[in-house]
């Protein structure tokens, strides 16, 4: 297996990893709560896709009441 004869430079690296970068993901607005969330999901906060509800979420008050 060929092996380099002399050693990168740290700048010639560094060149190749500019483009090693986090992309940040793209929020949508929910059609019903106005609160942003991720694109083709159901909203985490109402449970709503696309204007119709989807899944019926559970109220933090109602949670508690559960527990205790």
């Amino acid at each position: 297996m060929p092996l380099p004869k002399r050693q990168h430079s740290k700048q010639r690296g560094r060149k190749r990893r500019t483009h090693w970068k986090i992309r940040v993901p793209g929020f949508s607005v929910c059609s019903q709560c106005k609160k942003p969330i991720l694109p083709h999901r159901v909203c985490p906060f109402c449970g709503a896709y696309k204007g119709q509800q989807i899944v019926e979420v559970a109220v933090k008050a109602d949670k508690k009441k559960k527990k205790g």
